[in-house]
């Protein structure tokens, strides 16, 4: 019902985008458009704001100008998009914490579901189950085993409460019916720096993080947590196939403007992003780091968005998370 209810809510959000007065969408671009991204240089989601930018700027003649606001887990750079002028001039990169930070704060300076109109997922990338290197452990198969052996016994690292990595694990624990300890950190790169020395012995992150680390054998991965195998580590199983059915966690990344941004607008800037994430040398970028590009409607990014929602408010209340 819970899940029902911010589907609704969330479409109704966006039936009134749509409701909205038309605006000829061949005026826009008239002046430079930022781009926020709540995270710091470097990693993914710059790349990805980066990579747009520099395409939508070539194809508009305008310029597209990168804001990189980061801390307070994204909440910074989301409140302040939330409170733009709904125009198309200013945009919001967004990843897991857009769908999982209204269950871990008991306040934010914004509604997830009322303030922001969606406008395309631009890709994916499976969570990956790593070990490190000097680990027993080189299955699923190991790791449910030993952790049914000894309840507790074998630490996993986060990149702190609430983070994707710790609610990928909390997801995998209740799914495969055993309990693992969490050792958190400060980020992903401090925990990922311990797995390879063996302070802790297991992790979920995203593909992107892991991928030259394994290719480097500092930790080893041992399968991907989606629904198929992927491109860039073929030889991985996935979690389901390699003995734990139906778990699937990805990290996503997509692009969402203020709501009651003009849906000429949003409709602009879906088609031309959809097109940016076709070309060549886009797709060999996503593909270099991990990620699946993806694509779509707006309507399609509204009703992921709300199933994400949905999602992690349930893995956060099952895990007794409490919210900050």
């Amino acid at each position: 019902m819970i899940r029902k209810t911010l589907r609704v809510a969330f479409g109704l959000a966006f039936a009134s985008l749509l409701a909205g007065t038309p605006v000829a969408a061949e005026t826009y671009p008239a002046k430079p458009i930022r781009l926020v991204v709540p995270y710091p240089p470097g990693g993914f989601n710059d790349t990805l704001g980066r990579v747009v930018a520099s395409k939508l700027s070539a194809a508009w003649g305008q310029p597209v100008i990168v804001d990189n606001k980061p801390g307070a887990g994204t909440i910074i750079g989301t409140s302040f998009v939330a409170k733009a002028a709904a125009d198309g001039y200013t945009l919001l990169v967004v990843q897991f914490p857009f769908a999982a930070n209204p269950w871990l704060y008991k306040s934010l300076p914004y509604d997830t579901s009322k303030d922001f109109a969606p406008i395309i997922l631009a890709g994916q990338s499976p969570m990956t189950l790593v070990v490190s290197r000097g680990s027993s452990i080189r299955s699923v198969q190991d790791l449910v085993r030993a952790a049914k052996a000894a309840p507790g016994s074998i630490n996993y690292g986060s990149s702190g409460s609430g983070s994707s990595n710790h609610l990928a694990m909390a997801l995998f624990e209740r799914t495969a019916g055993i309990s693992l300890s969490q050792v958190p950190y400060k980020g992903s790169t401090p925990m990922l720096t311990d797995l390879g020395g063996g302070q802790v012995e297991v992790a979920f992150d995203a593909l992107p993080h892991v991928l030259p680390l394994v290719r480097a054998g500092k930790i080893r991965a041992i399968a991907v947590a989606d629904h198929h195998r992927a491109a860039s580590a073929p030889e991985l199983p996935t979690v389901s196939e390699a003995g734990v059915p139906g778990y699937e966690v990805s990290s996503w990344h997509g692009f969402v403007a203020p709501a009651g941004t003009p849906p000429a607008i949003v409709s602009r800037l879906n088609a031309e992003i959809n097109k940016i994430l076709k070309m060549e040398d886009v797709r060999k970028t996503f593909q270099e780091q991990g990620v699946a590009p993806a694509g779509g409607s707006a309507t399609d990014f509204t009703a992921f968005i709300g199933k994400e929602l949905g999602r992690w408010q349930k893995v956060v209340q099952d895990a007794r998370i409490l919210p900050q």
